[in-house]
């Protein structure tokens, strides 16, 4: 479980700085890649701190 919740942490977490990044190439979709590189980015952290805190037991 743990190496399931940290590989889905980490493609997350890259996710959320690629959608940063193309996030000013986009027309149209700005602020919406970037609000969803920010959820990412959010979920990514969120996950170790809540999910793999209760499978360490």
């Amino acid at each position: 479980m743990n190496g399931i919740a940290f590989t889905v942490s980490l493609v997350l977490f890259v996710g959320g700085i690629a959608l940063f990044g193309y996030a000013f190439e986009t027309a149209g979709f700005e602020t919406a890649m970037f609000v969803g590189g920010i959820a990412a980015i959010c979920i990514a952290i969120a996950i170790p701190f809540h999910v793999l805190k209760r499978t360490d037991g």
